[in-house]
C-alpha cells in the first residue's frame, strides 16, 4: 500500500484530504486516511455506556454495528506523534493512505499553506515535503501546486507516494 502525507498548520488541509479522497476514490483507487488529533479529542461523550466502561478502566472498547466498527484504545500519554507504521499495520490493503497531520512521519508529504501565512515552511527543513500547495505560490525549496487543481495534486500524491513499512509484530487486520 502506498502513504503519502498532508501537514500544514492550518485548517486547509483538512478539507485537502478530503478532496484527494473523493478524487483518488473517482479513479477506482481503494483509498483509507489516518488523521492525528489531538490529545483532548475524545469520539465519545458522557452518558454513553461505553464512556462509563472507560471510565470505569476499560482499557479497549469496541463500538461496532452492521456497517462500521470503531476501536478506542486508552494509551499512555506521549510527547510524540503515535506510530504511523503501527497504526498502517491495523488497516485493511488499500490502494493508498492519506496521513493528515503526522508531520513527522518519514513519509511523503504535501504542506498546505495559508495564502500571507507568516510562520516558518516545513519544507524548509524537512526533505519530506515534496511541494507545497495553496491558493496563492508561496516561496519554498519544493515545487508550488494549486490547491484549486486537484486532479494535478492527485497525480502528484500518487507518483510521490511511498509504500508503507508494516511495523514488526503488527499483522495486517484481515477482512472478516
Amino acid at each position: 500500500m502506498k502513504v503519502f502525507g498532508i501537514i500544514g498548520g492550518c485548517a486547509a488541509k483538512a478539507g485537502l484530504a478530503r478532496n484527494l479522497v473523493a478524487e483518488l476514490s473517482a479513479r477506482g483507487l481503494r483509498v483509507s486516511t489516518i488523521k492525528h488529533v489531538p490529545d483532548d479529542v475524545d469520539l465519545d461523550r458522557p452518558g454513553t455506556g461505553s464512556w462509563a466502561q472507560r471510565e470505569a478502566g476499560a482499557q479497549e472498547i469496541i463500538l461496532a454495528s452492521g456497517t462500521r466498527q470503531i476501536l478506542m484504545r486508552e494509551l499512555p500519554a506521549m510527547e510524540a506523534e503515535p506510530d504511523v507504521d503501527a497504526l498502517l499495520a491495523r488497516l485493511l490493503p488499500v490502494d493508498v493512505v492519506l496521513l493528515e497531520g503526522f508531520r513527522l512521519s518519514p513519509y511523503p508529504k504535501l504542506e498546505a499553506v495559508r495564502a500571507g501565512q507568516d510562520r516558518r515552511l516545513q519544507a524548509m527543513d524537512d526533505a519530506s515535503v515534496c511541494a507545497v500547495t495553496g491558493s496563492a505560490p508561496v516561496a519554498a525549496p519544493v515545487p508550488f501546486l494549486p490547491s484549486s487543481d486537484i486532479g494535478a495534486l492527485a497525480d502528484f500524491v500518487l507518483a510521490q507516494a511511498a509504500e508503507a513499512c508494516r511495523a514488526p509484530g503488527l499483522p495486517a487486520v484481515a477482512p472478516a
